[in-house]
């Protein structure tokens, strides 16, 4: 993980939130924003996390669009 990377998405707006749809209702919003941006910030709803946490949210959702996860923090997470 880049230190670059996670200083410049401090500063990124929160633009993807994943609700009770999942990752799946997400993924083809996110894979559009990462084509044009470099970083996009999601945050994960409480109705979204259910049984698992952001971590493991954020890594699949990664997964499902190819993007590398930056980092979570709280109920967010940074995708590039």
């Amino acid at each position: 993980m880049s230190k670059d990377l996670q200083a410049r998405a401090h500063d990124v707006e929160t633009t993807v939130r994943v609700g009770k749809g999942g990752i799946e209702s997400v993924a083809d919003e996110l894979a559009s924003q990462l084509r044009e941006r470099d970083l996009v910030k999601v945050k994960f709803l409480r109705s979204a996390r259910g049984g698992t946490t952001t971590e493991e949210l954020a890594e699949e959702l990664a997964d499902a669009v190819d993007a590398e996860l930056v980092e979570t923090r709280g109920h967010t997470g940074v995708f590039h």
